[in-house]
């Protein structure tokens, strides 16, 4: 199908507040991506079964997971509805599950194992392959398919499901072996 053509506004003033307003949601992802990636660079710091790096694991499994669930039911529940952007949208919520399944089977291992380490590496490099590519490919493509509503809708949610995932986040340690399909 052709491109749709691009949003229309009285105003020019009227087009730049809606870029404006859809560019806050993404803003306050990308704060939140900052601070995960702040937290993955003082735990690959850390060394062995210490109580710093338990912390720094359960603060970062907690922080993302409630991230992950409040991007789901705010941003990818809304850019579902824009048939542009299932693709990119299905991607990115695969991937959070892979990102969990990781982030139980780092907390699952023996935090003084060299496969700890291992493994983080690999977590800390896709975690960033993720968020790099919501904020570099996914934001800007999912800013041209919103309305004002649509990013209203999306801050309101992010902010207040953020907060009660959080209260429910835990560090879920359980090997992928393990891990039920």
């Amino acid at each position: 199908p052709p491109p749709l053509p691009p949003v229309l506004f009285a105003t020019p003033e009227q087009g730049a507040k809606h870029m404006a307003n859809a560019t806050d949601i993404f803003d306050r992802l990308k704060e939140d991506h900052d601070s995960h990636r702040a937290l993955l660079d003082k735990m690959a710091e850390t060394s062995g079964e210490s109580a710093e790096r338990k912390d720094l694991l359960e603060a970062f499994t907690k922080e993302v997971k409630s991230h992950a669930a409040a991007e789901e039911q705010a941003l990818y529940s809304t850019m579902l509805r824009k048939p542009p952007t299932t693709d990119e949208t299905r991607h990115s919520v695969a991937e959070h599950h892979e990102l969990n399944e990781a982030l139980n089977d780092l907390a699952a291992t023996d935090m003084s194992s060299s496969a700890w380490m291992t493994k983080f590496k690999q977590l800390d490099h896709d975690y960033r392959h993720h968020i790099n590519e919501e904020e570099e490919d996914h934001f800007p493509d999912f800013a041209k398919h919103l309305n004002d509503d649509d990013v209203q809708h999306m801050r309101e949610v992010f902010d207040r499901r953020k907060e009660v995932e959080k209260a429910d986040a835990e560090v879920t340690p359980e090997k992928k072996e393990d891990a039920k399909e």
